[in-house]
């Protein structure tokens, strides 16, 4: 599995103002900014995040994934460390 699949996968199941993928051989980081994300749990934004990629985690495509999902507060506040 690339970049650009798991990229367009996310943004077609979710609402995203923002989304950076990077990663190879299996082992991706994800960041996802939206406003959906406002008042969730840490684990509920995962569990959203994982959700379109089930079939690629299931299959092992994806066999580690690291999500950062936030707010465009959040966002704005953190991107100049990311």
């Amino acid at each position: 599995m690339d970049i650009k699949a798991i990229k367009e996968k996310l943004e077609q199941a979710l609402v995203l103002d923002e989304c950076i993928v990077k990663g190879e051989n299996g082992n991706f980081q994800v960041i996802v900014v939206s406003d959906m994300f406002t008042d969730m749990s840490r684990v509920k934004k995962q569990q959203v995040v994982y959700g379109p990629l089930t079939e690629e985690i299931a299959s092992n495509a994806i066999h580690a994934l690291t999500i950062k999902a936030l707010t465009p507060d959040e966002w704005q506040k953190q991107k100049h460390f990311i």
